[in-house]
Formats: structure tokens, C-alpha cells, sequence
């Protein structure tokens, strides 16, 4: 019968905390911009407890995202993120309608379970209209701030 062990000398080793959670942490002071992918959904009673309808001006952020978004709790109606305005913005290669630049603010109600990436939205029908022009784009590149 072997028995092992080891034993380290030296100073502690010092651990970092994730730059993600403290990046996301000062989002809304900083105004980074974030790119991924918008898409639109039916509206409903969203993860932050308040029901909405497709002509509101609200999105679902990605799940990975709302999850870690500093200060939230096993309670998603009381994350933080909740009730947070974001800028979204979208290039005339992805508009239907328009042939310029556009962006439309929206309060974020929802978390988005099937978005991929980290900084993915879901748009209510409204915000995507009025971002794309047509709901019937379905999916676009998008990019979007904190307000």
C-alpha cells in the first residue's frame, strides 16, 4: 500500500476574480458596446416579473449574461439588470427599410435562455420592427450600450 502526498512551500497564491463579472460590473458607467445577435420573440410575463406585449419597447438579454450580472440573486425578479435601458444599433446591410444607421432603446424584462452567445438579445416584435423594419429578417448582427 502507497501512500502520497505533497507539500508546497513558498508564498500564497493569489487568486483573481473573473474580469468578465467585474467588467460587466462597470457596463453601465463605461459605455462599452457589446456585438452579437438579435432576434425577436413573443412577449409575455418575462423573468423579471412583469408581463409585457409585443408592442412594448422591451428585450431579453442572454442568459449567461442576466445570470451573472453583478448583485443577482436565485430570484430573477430581483436582478439588477432588471429595468435597465440598452441602446441598440444595427448597420444599413441588416436594415429592410431604412438606409442609414439605426438604433432604438429598450428596457431590458426578460432573460433569453436560447440565445448562443453572451451578448445576444431578444427583441419584442416592436423593437425589432422598429431596429429591422421586418420581423421576417429574423436574426441580425447587432451591437448595443447600456443607456
Amino acid at each position: 500500500m502507497a501512500i502520497l502526498f505533497s507539500v508546497s512551500y513558498g508564498a500564497p497564491i493569489a487568486v483573481r476574480r473573473s474580469t468578465t463579472i467585474a467588467a460587466r460590473q462597470n457596463a453601465s458607467a463605461s459605455g462599452a458596446t457589446y456585438s452579437g445577435s438579435g432576434t425577436w420573440f413573443e412577449i409575455g410575463l418575462g423573468a423579471c416579473g412583469q408581463t409585457q406585449t409585443d408592442e412594448d419597447p422591451v428585450v431579453a438579454i442572454a442568459a449567461s449574461t442576466f445570470d451573472s450580472f453583478p448583485g443577482a440573486t436565485a430570484n430573477p425578479n430581483e436582478n439588477p439588470i432588471c429595468n435597465k435601458n440598452i441602446t441598440l444599433y444595427c448597420k444599413p446591410s441588416a436594415i429592410v427599410v431604412a438606409d442609414q444607421d439605426k438604433s432604438v432603446t429598450a428596457t431590458i424584462t426578460d432573460r433569453c435562455a436560447g440565445c448562443a452567445g453572451p451578448n445576444d438579445v431578444d427583441m419584442s416584435p416592436y423593437i425589432f420592427e422598429q431596429l429591422l423594419g421586418d420581423l421576417g429578417i429574423g436574426r441580425a448582427d447587432i451591437t448595443w450600450t447600456f443607456s
